[in-house]
């Protein structure tokens, strides 16, 4: 499909608000999961790390087939693959209520809903990113802020809702709201080219020639047949033959006709499909040659390279917090008349704030974005080693809004892959990025559980997901220093439609 220039406006707003809300429905609950975590513990009995396997799966299960869900949105488009996963997303949270295990929940609340999360969080970045250019920073900052402002809305809403219903009432009745993705996936029109001309043939009248043998074999018979006839006529007048004896010897001439024409037109079909089989496959497999040679191409390009492994790393170690903060918070002893906001309120709104923000400044000309997303990762880091050191309510606080106002890099990250890899391969590149930031988001929160299930306190554990994200940060900014640009200039010229991150270069 041929996509023409970004209107940069019109109907692009259009698929900013839809996406906002298709992101608020779809996330809310899967990242205010850490207030059904809770409720999970008390229900199951099972250990932290056992139970944090629900919100991870369901966080980071659609990152993982990020693969699938782009080559899915590619193939049908993101408003088809919309509405499908409009129906994955309710129908896993209603399955959720009747769980009576939390293997069950691994599969409707973390697989199912996750996957379902995964499918609508590519399309509705795709189609965005198709519609805006010059100011797809804001467009995707606009976006992302939805999950953010379900994550604040969701953590209070389920908590309230938890009181009143129960848990299985709340996952019925936030099942049954997730429903409005339907309607705000069907306003995703694709962005097509219109020089691209209309369709005038009819379905039948696009099928190959070669599937019309068997009209080609009643034409070669009435051809036939009308010559028969002719040759009779004359033939009978010439000689003046009975009749009788004439119609046995044009129904024995018309029959043998018939038979040889039916063996060449079935010899003829086999063929033809034979080869038709044959051409599907060679194209087929071309096609998976094609796909991993470009994934290696994009592996040769370093900053691609250092952006994988350090969305890894700053997912194992920055995603616990929005799911664990609330038993952190617990296991301090933490007074629950201190409580002014839910903590996971706190963080929700402020990465909201953040993927605004930060979405707004990758639109400036003299802001680089490369290093204003190493920036983020390297302050998180830091963030999380001062966790152990947070015993009030007030010092937690604080911590959530920084690490959430943080975590807004999210909303900027789609812009760097782009910038790196262009718009031609970002569909392709931003599903292998969001296979690892899935793997990422699956393994940290477990590994937090388990560190606390061994050492019965989380401050090992929050040491070593700082140390994995300040070590992704400076991986990624050793891989954007101007040296190694020096080096591949002299040595090859960059591809088309590719990015190279220099120090006084402007994002």
């Amino acid at each position: 499909m041929v996509f023409r220039k970004p209107p940069d406006g019109g109907w692009g707003w259009v698929i900013v608000v839809v996406s906002f809300f298709t992101q608020f429905l779809c996330y809310g609950s899967p990242l205010a999961v850490g207030v059904l975590y809770l409720e999970w513990l008390d229900a199951f009995g099972e250990g932290k790390g056992k139970t944090a396997w629900v919100g991870s799966l369901a966080n980071g299960i659609g990152l993982l087939a990020s693969p699938v869900c782009s080559i899915c949105v590619s193939s049908f488009g993101a408003r088809p693959v919309a509405i499908f996963s409009g129906f994955m997303v309710a129908g896993g949270l209603m399955m959720s209520s009747f769980a009576p295990n939390i293997y069950f929940l691994y599969i409707s609340y973390g697989i199912v809903v996750g996957l379902g999360c995964g499918l609508l969080y590519t399309a509705t970045v795709t189609i965005t990113c198709h519609y805006f250019d010059k100011r797809r920073g804001l467009a995707l900052g606009l976006i992302s802020t939805g999950s953010s402002l379900g994550l604040f809305i969701y953590a209070a809403l389920q908590k309230q809702l938890i009181d009143l219903y129960g848990l299985d009432g709340c996952l019925l009745i936030v099942g049954a709201l997730s429903l409005n993705i339907l309607a705000c996936g069907s306003l995703m029109r694709p962005l097509e080219s219109p020089d691209s001309p209309p369709a005038e043939k009819t379905s039948v009248d696009k099928v190959p020639d070669q599937y019309f043998v068997y009209h080609e074999k009643e034409k070669t018979v009435e051809e036939n047949i009308s010559i028969l006839e002719k040759g009779y006529i004359d033939e009978k007048c010439a000689n003046n033959i009975p009749d009788y004896k004439q119609d046995s010897i044009l129904n024995k001439n018309v029959l043998n006709s018939i038979n040889v024409n039916e063996k060449d037109s079935y010899k003829k079909k086999v063929v033809e499909q034979t080869n038709f089989c044959k051409q599907l496959a060679k194209r087929k497999w071309q096609l998976y040659l094609n796909y991993w040679e470009e994934t290696m191409v994009l592996f040769k390009n370093k900053v691609f390279s250092a952006l994988f492994v350090a969305i890894l790393l700053f997912d194992i170690g920055g995603f616990p917090p929005s799911l664990l903060m609330e038993d952190v918070a617990r296991s301090a002893n933490i007074n629950e008349d201190d409580y002014h906001m839910p903590l996971i309120s706190i963080i929700g709104i402020m990465t909201a704030v953040g993927k605004l923000i930060l979405g707004i400044l990758a639109d400036f000309k003299w802001v680089n974005t490369l290093y204003l997303y190493v920036t983020t990762l390297l302050m998180t880091g830091v963030a999380l080693f001062a966790i152990p050191f947070a015993k009030s309510y007030l010092t937690l606080a604080m911590l959530s809004g920084i690490l959430g106002f943080l975590t807004g890099n999210w909303s900027i990250f789609p812009y760097v892959t782009t910038k790196t890899v262009g718009i031609e391969k970002l569909t392709h590149a931003y599903g292998i990025l969001m296979f690892f930031a899935g793997l990422g988001n699956s393994l940290g929160p477990p590994i937090v559980g388990w560190f606390y299930d061994w050492t019965q306190e989380y401050d090992t554990a929050f040491y070593f997901s700082g140390f994995c994200v300040l070590l992704g940060g400076f991986l990624l900014l050793l891989a954007a220093l101007p040296c190694w640009n020096a080096c591949t200039n002299q040595s090859s010229k960059l591809p088309p439609n590719t990015y190279s991150y220099k120090v006084a270069s402007s994002a």
